[in-house]
């Protein structure tokens, strides 16, 4: 299977790179695993331009963003790691998803316009979020919940199919809950 994983976290040694981590190793071998750290990725956002309409590529010079569109398309697997920024997902991974949107659907317009066509339907996903908000109000749509929207929003587009979802709650006393949190990212990447 082919498996991509998403680091959102401008933090190298943080929570979400922990988690992340521990699903990674866990992860058996016969698995091919790509990691991209958006933080380290080279590209510019989207101008939209709406050259890449219906359902081409972007046509900006080619750069990290066409190499995570490459790579989203032929996976099977999607792992997304990322903290929680005013009940959202960090600018630079939306700013991502905005450049590949044509991976995820195919739009035609004109007078007779159809329904989007999801074009990454099979494909499954796992959510990590971490949270500053407590248990329960890491929940809500201004915390963690609002993340977790977002990040829906763009995958049912494409038809990915989210198959789990980890919440973080009071990433600021992590330490004290973080051999809960390992034993959980062990128990994900091993049922990969």
């Amino acid at each position: 299977m082919n498996i991509i994983t998403i680091h959102s976290s401008p933090r190298k040694n943080g929570i979400t790179s922990t988690i992340l981590s521990e699903i990674e190793k866990n992860i058996g071998s016969e698995h091919c695993i790509e990691t991209f750290n958006v933080n380290n990725l080279n590209f510019k956002p989207c101008t939209g331009c709406l050259k890449c309409r219906p359902n081409s590529v972007c046509v900006l010079p080619r750069d990290d963003a066409h190499k995570f569109y490459d790579k989203l398309t032929t996976s099977n697997l999607i792992i997304v790691a990322s903290p929680v920024y005013w009940g959202n997902i960090p600018g630079p991974l939306k700013t991502l998803f905005d450049r590949c949107v044509t991976a995820f659907e195919s739009i035609e317009s004109g007078p007779k316009t159809k329904l989007p066509e999801k074009r990454l339907t099979g494909k499954k996903a796992i959510l990590i979020f971490s949270s500053g908000a407590p248990y329960p109000y890491n929940l809500l749509s201004s915390q963690s919940g609002g993340a977790v929207r977002s990040i829906k929003t763009i995958f049912r587009s494409g038809g990915i199919k989210i198959a789990k979802i980890m919440n973080i709650s009071n990433s600021y006393n992590f330490e004290k809950r973080k051999s809960f949190y390992i034993n959980r990212a062990k128990s994900i990447g091993l049922s990969i």
